[in-house]
């Protein structure tokens, strides 16, 4: 990794990138994407097989949901189900409900919308998602102050230009676990506490459509109703025997969320650039977006299938509108263009090189010289 300013930055709240400079990459790169589906005639949505995926992955979550109300099963067989539920939930998240959101399922602005809305039927706002996410992160990731998957939590420093506490020092060891109540803190808090939080990363006083609250509300509604109430009414369970079980669930989802899109930003290669005084970053956007995100385990198609492509995060951020199932064919290119132009483009071989790179990270941020000065 190239070397940090080993001090805490004051947040930025605007950012422009470099405009011209990064022109011929970024032209070519974007002629041979659009030439390969243009050669191979097809379209850059969604095809049969991410259909196919979309509807084993909805089975994932709602076929151990339906076994599980049957009371049929003995509890210890309940808490394997819902495990399976949370691994349904987590596939959701990746396969189906992200490509929505991001416009990349169909070419049908109402198609995307509806299958969007299994994103809040799994408990997280997909309008909120859509802004902290596609539009905050997407266009200012890994930049402290703007980027929000930065500050999840006061528990972790994802960045080296974060204010550090004396319990960071210990995050490498129980970040993991904060990862497993991820799903539970958005499903009960987050939402809620983005909706009335008057500044949003670059956004200033922001007022949410009355139509967004309404969805929130109704969609949060039903998923408490069904995967709380409906449950509790129908089930033969002891109180805590119904808390571990959901708990379990949502864990579940929760730790492989996390995890997987902390490997795509927080590894050693990825950068944390700073801009000017001004407010300029010293790339253009596609170059900073190759700069600070990261692919890992390329050639494990199983991982491909479940993540929905996700772990080719470069290929997302590059072209978030292209459907993840196409994401492997064009990785070749970028690669390729990225070479070409001595572009750093950066990946770990294998999952577990990935993880190993997300440890290593945790604990350099939290003790390794990257001190905020006393009193910042």
């Amino acid at each position: 990794m190239t070397s940090m300013t080993k001090e805490y930055s004051k947040p930025m709240t605007k950012v422009t990138f470099a405009t011209g400079v990064d022109g011929v990459f970024v032209d070519e790169l974007k002629s041979r994407v659009a030439e390969y589906f243009e050669t191979k005639r097809i379209s850059d949505k969604a095809n049969a097989l991410m259909v196919l995926k979309t509807l084993s992955v909805l089975g994932l979550y709602f076929i151990p949901y339906g076994l599980i109300l049957s009371n049929q099963f003995s509890p210890l067989t309940m808490l394997g189900l819902a495990v399976l539920m949370g691994t349904g939930l987590a596939g959701i998240g990746f396969c189906v409900a992200h490509d929505a959101l991001h416009g990349a399922y169909s070419s049908k602005p109402v198609v995307n919308k509806v299958i969007g809305l299994t994103f809040d039927l799994m408990g997280a706002s997909g309008y909120m998602w859509t802004l902290t996410h596609n539009i905050i992160h997407h266009t200012y990731t890994n930049i402290h102050g703007i980027d929000e998957d930065l500050e999840v939590s006061p528990l972790l420093r994802l960045s080296p230009r974060s204010k550090l506490l004396k319990i960071h020092r210990f995050q490498h060891h129980y970040a993991f676990l904060t990862y497993a109540f991820s799903t539970l803190f958005w499903a009960f808090v987050k939402d809620y506490k983005y909706f009335l939080q008057r500044d949003l990363g670059p956004f200033k006083n922001k007022k949410h459509p009355f139509s967004e609250v309404i969805t929130l509300i109704v969609m949060k509604s039903i998923f408490y109703a069904y995967t709380i109430v409906i449950p509790w009414m129908v089930l033969d369970l002891a109180w805590w025997q119904f808390v571990i079980g959901y708990v379990a669930m949502q864990a579940t989802g929760g730790f492989i969320l996390g995890i997987i899109f902390q490997l795509a930003h927080v590894v050693e290669e990825t950068q944390h650039p700073k801009a000017n005084a001004e407010g300029a970053m010293e790339n253009g956007w596609m170059v900073h977006e190759m700069e600070t995100t990261s692919d890992f385990g390329r050639d494990n198609k199983f991982l491909t299938w479940y993540v929905g492509g996700l772990n080719f995060q470069i290929e997302h951020h590059l072209f978030p509108k292209v459907c993840s199932i196409h994401y492997p064919a064009i990785s070749t290119i970028v690669r390729d263009v990225a070479a070409k132009h001595g572009v750093r483009y950066n990946h770990h071989a294998t999952f577990k090189q990935a993880v190993i790179s997300h440890y290593r990270t945790l604990k350099k941020y939290g003790r390794d010289g990257f001190f905020a000065p006393s009193g910042a």
